[in-house]
C-alpha cells in the first residue's frame, strides 16, 4: 500500500485541473513514481512470453532473415511469406468493407419513434460524427488502415480516444499492443485496474507540456539536461533489426524520452477507496510529470448521502480512454488475442526449414565436390571447363577414375516437397487465403453455384472477425459521443454544405441511439447486392422510404456526387415513379385488348369473304335466272325461275345481315372512326347490277 504524507481529495477542483503534481511535496511524488514503475514492470512481466510470440510473429511477417551457418556459412536462407499473404488478404478485404464510402458512424434509434425526433438526431449525428473522424481528425484512417494490417499479425491493437485540448476536438491514436501494458491475466480493458501507455517524449513536447501548465516544471532536472539514454530492450532490439536500425549509434538531443502514462486505482485521499487517477512518469528517472483525474464530471462520483458515512464515495464512473480491437481471442483466457502472426507461426518456421532444406540439397546436388586421391597427377592450378573443350592431366584414365571420388549427394527429396505443399494448404486454412479467395481461377468447369458458395464459405473465418472489429468500432464512436456532450460548442457548422452540430444532440437519452454497423458483410459486391435487392423489394411492398432505398443504392456503387444526381423523391424536378402493380395491370389490359382487337379483325375478315362469296353466287343465280327467261316456254321453267329469285333474295337478305354486323363493329372500332362509308364500298356493285338486270329480265 502506497503511504503519503499529503492526501488529496477528489472534487470539482480536482477533477477541472490540468495538473495535481503541485498538491505533493518531492517525498510524496518520488514515491508515487516508484509505484507506478513497479507497477508497469510487474504488468510487463505477467506478458513476457506474450511479447515473445508477438516479436517472432512479427519477424516472420516482415521477412526478417536471421544470419544462418548451419549447414555451412552463408547457406539457403528464405523467409516464405505465410504470415505476410494471411495478413495481406485480410486487410485487402477489411479496409475496403469497414471503411467504406462517407457515412462512417451510422447511428441507429433504438425502440419507437412515433415522431421521428430521435430519427432526425440519429441522422445529424452521424453526418457529424462522419465528419469529424474523415475531415477534422485526418490521422484517423491512415491510422485505422494500419490498425487492420497490425491486428492480423498481432491479434490485438488499441484506440486511444480523448479530447485534444490543442486542436479543440476528439481524436483517436492508434496504440499498438506493445506500446499498452496491461496484466495478461486481465479480463477487460475497461475492468483493467492498472493499464501503462508507453509514449515517446521529445524535448520540445516536455517543454511544450511544462509551459502550458500540462506538465510539472521539470526543466531544471538533471535527466532533462542532459542527453536521454535510453534501456535497449530485447523487444527493441528485436524492432530496430527489423527496420534496419543501427543499435550502437550513440543518444544526441533528437533521442526521445519515454513516458508512462498510467491509467490507474489509487487511493490518493486515504478514504480506503481506490479512485482513478491519470499518472505521467518519465521512464528512466521515475519523475512524475503530471497527475490528473480521471473523472469526467462530478456528477459520475457517487456518495452516501446520509448517515455515518455520509460524503464517502459509493462508486465513480471513470473516464475510459482505451478501445480494444480484437482478432481472434486468446484460447487461454488472456487480455491480448491471437494473430495470424501466432497461429501461423509454427507452420511458417516448417516451411522456412523444408524450403532452405531443399535449397541447400540442389546446391549440394549441383555443386558438391569429393575426394581426390593421391595416385590422380593433376597439375595445380584452376582448371576451367567450356563446352568441347578438354584438360590435359600427367594420369592415365584409369588412375583418374581410380583416385577421384565425388560426394554420394542425393537431389532434393520429393517426399519433402510434398509435405511443404501439404502444410501450405492447411495454413491457407487456416488464414482464409484459398485459390479462389485470392483471385484465382478455380477451373474452366466448375460451375458458378458452387465458385460462389467456396467464396461464401471461405469468407465465414473473416467474416467472424469483421464483426469484433466493428464491436470494437462501436466502442471508440461511444467514446467520440460521450466526449462530445461534454466539450462540443453549443452549436456550430461543418462540412462543405455548411451543416449543423448541436450539443444538445449528444445530451440527448445516449440509450436512444447507437453506433451501427453490418458486421456480415464483408466485400462491395455483397454491398451492392443487398442494396439492389433492397430496391427491388421497395418496388414490390409498400412503406419503403424510397429515398433512403435510393441512396442506399448509390453508396454501395460508389458513385460520386450522388446528392447532384438524385434529388429525392420529393424534389420539384423528380418524376413520379408509376406504381409497378398498375403498370402491370396495364400491360395484362394492353394483351387482352389486342387479344380482341386481333380476334375482331379476323372476323371481320371472315365476314368479308362469305359477303364477296354471296355476290358471287347472286352473279351467278341471276345469269340462270336471264337464261330460264329467255327459254321459257312452259309452267316448269316459271317454277324455277320463281325458286332462283326467292335464293338470291333470301341471300342478299343474309349479306345485307352482315353488312349490318360490319358496320356495328366499325363503330365500336379502337379508333373511333366509322367505317360505314368503306364498308358500303365493299358491297360490290355487281350485286345492284343484277338486281336491275333481273327487273328488265322480269319486265321482258
Amino acid at each position: 500500500m502506497l503511504i503519503l504524507d499529503k492526501h488529496l481529495s477528489l472534487g470539482k477542483a480536482t477533477i477541472e485541473s490540468p495538473n495535481l503534481t503541485g498538491y505533493f511535496g518531492q517525498k510524496d511524488l518520488d514515491a508515487i513514481g516508484g509505484w507506478v514503475f513497479d507497477g508497469y514492470v510487474a504488468d510487463k512481466q505477467s506478458r513476457a512470453k506474450w511479447e515473445k510470440r508477438t516479436e517472432a510473429a512479427m519477424d516472420l511477417a516482415m521477412q526478417l532473415q536471421k544470419a544462418k551457418n548451419f549447414p555451412w556459412p552463408n547457406c539457403s536462407n528464405i523467409a516464405f511469406p505465410l504470415v505476410t499473404i494471411g495478413a495481406m488478404q485480410f486487410h485487402s478485404k477489411a479496409y475496403p468493407a469497414i471503411i467504406s464510402g462517407t457515412e462512417i458512424a451510422e447511428m441507429r434509434v433504438i425502440g419507437a419513434d412515433p415522431t421521428g425526433h430521435e430519427t432526425e438526431r440519429a441522422l445529424r449525428v452521424s453526418r457529424h460524427m462522419s465528419y469529424q473522424v474523415l475531415e477534422e481528425d485526418q490521422p484517423w484512417e491512415e491510422q485505422h488502415d494500419r490498425l487492420l494490417l497490425n491486428l492480423a499479425i498481432v491479434g490485438s491493437a488499441f484506440v486511444k480516444t480523448y479530447q485534444d485540448a490543442k486542436l479543440d476536438h476528439p481524436v483517436s491514436e492508434l496504440v499498438l499492443a506493445r506500446d499498452l501494458v496491461i496484466n495478461y491475466w486481465a479480463k477487460s480493458v475497461e475492468s483493467c485496474p492498472r493499464k501503462t501507455h508507453r509514449i515517446p517524449l521529445s524535448r520540445n513536447s516536455i517543454r511544450e507540456g511544462v509551459l502550458s501548465g500540462i506538465y510539472r516544471d521539470v526543466l531544471e532536472e538533471s535527466w532533462y539536461a542532459q542527453p536521454t539514454t535510453p534501456q535497449p530492450t530485447t523487444q527493441q532490439s528485436r524492432a530496430n533489426a527489423r527496420t534496419g536500425q543501427d543499435p550502437s549509434y550513440q543518444p544526441d538531443e533528437t533521442t526521445p524520452f519515454y513516458a508512462l502514462e498510467q491509467h490507474c486505482d489509487l487511493d490518493l485521499d486515504g478514504d480506503g477507496y481506490d479512485e482513478p487517477w491519470i499518472i505521467t512518469v518519465e521512464e528512466n528517472s521515475k519523475c512524475v510529470l503530471r497527475l490528473v483525474s480521471r473523472v469526467a464530471q462530478e456528477a459520475d462520483i457517487k456518495r452516501v448521502q446520509v448517515g455515518e458515512y455520509k460524503g464517502q464515495i459509493i462508486s465513480i464512473i471513470a473516464e475510459e480512454y482505451f478501445t480494444k480491437y480484437s482478432f481472434i481471442p486468446s484460447p487461454d483466457g488472456g487480455i491480448y488475442d491471437v494473430g495470424f502472426g501466432v497461429l501461423l507461426g509454427p507452420l511458417n518456421e516448417s516451411v522456412n526449414s523444408i524450403v532452405n532444406q531443399l535449397v541447400d540439397s540442389g546446391t549440394m546436388s549441383n555443386t558438391a565436390g569429393g575426394f581426390l586421391g593421391r595416385g590422380a597427377k593433376i597439375r595445380g592450378g584452376v582448371y576451367q571447363f567450356t563446352p568441347f573443350g578438354w584438360n590435359r592431366v600427367d594420369s592415365t584414365g584409369d588412375d583418374l577414375h581410380k583416385s577421384v571420388f565425388p560426394l554420394p549427394v542425393r537431389e532434393p527429396s520429393n517426399v519433402l516437397f510434398q509435405l511443404l505443399g501439404f502444410i501450405v494448404t492447411y495454413a491457407n486454412r487456416i488464414s482464409g487465403s484459398t485459390d479462389t479467395i485470392m483471385g484465382e481461377n478455380p477451373g474452366q468447369n466448375t460451375p458458378a453455384q458452387t465458385t460462389q458458395s467456396m467464396i461464401e464459405m471461405g469468407m465465414k473465418i473473416y467474416s467472424a472477425i469483421f464483426k469484433r472489429v466493428w464491436r470494437g468500432m462501436k466502442e471508440e464512436f461511444r467514446k467520440r459521443y460521450v466526449l462530445n456532450g461534454i466539450y462540443l460548442p453549443a452549436e456550430s457548422s461543418f462540412g462543405e454544405d455548411a451543416d449543423m452540430a448541436y450539443r444538445e444532440d449528444y445530451l440527448g437519452d445516449s440509450k436512444r441511439i447507437r453506433p451501427v454497423a453490418n458486421p456480415n458483410v464483408t466485400s462491395e459486391a455483397e454491398q451492392l447486392k443487398l442494396a439492389l435487392g433492397l430496391r427491388e423489394m421497395a418496388h414490390t411492398t409498400p412503406g419503403y422510404d424510397w429515398d433512403a432505398v435510393e441512396t442506399r443504392v448509390l453508396k454501395a456503387m460508389h458513385v460520386d456526387d450522388a446528392k447532384v444526381l438524385y434529388l429525392g423523391s420529393k424534389s420539384p424536378q423528380a418524376t413520379p415513379i408509376p406504381n409497378l402493380k398498375a403498370q402491370v395491370e396495364q400491360l395484362k389490359l394492353q394483351g387482352i385488348q389486342m387479344k380482341l382487337e386481333n380476334d375482331k379483325q379476323m372476323f371481320i375478315q371472315k365476314m368479308l369473304e362469305e359477303h364477296k362469296l354471296n355476290e358471287a353466287k347472286i352473279i351467278q343465280l341471276h345469269a340462270q335466272a336471264e337464261q330460264f327467261i329467255a327459254q321459257a316456254g312452259g309452267v316448269a321453267e316459271g317454277h324455277q325461275i320463281a325458286a332462283m329469285e326467292a335464293a338470291i333474295g333470301a341471300i342478299k337478305q343474309h349479306n345485307d345481315t352482315i353488312l349490318q354486323h360490319l358496320e356495328l363493329m366499325m363503330k365500336g372500332s379502337q379508333d373511333g372512326q366509322t367505317n360505314q362509308g368503306s364498308v358500303g364500298a365493299m358491297a360490290p356493285g355487281p350485286g345492284n347490277a343484277g338486281s336491275a338486270s333481273m327487273g328488265q329480265g322480269a319486265a321482258a
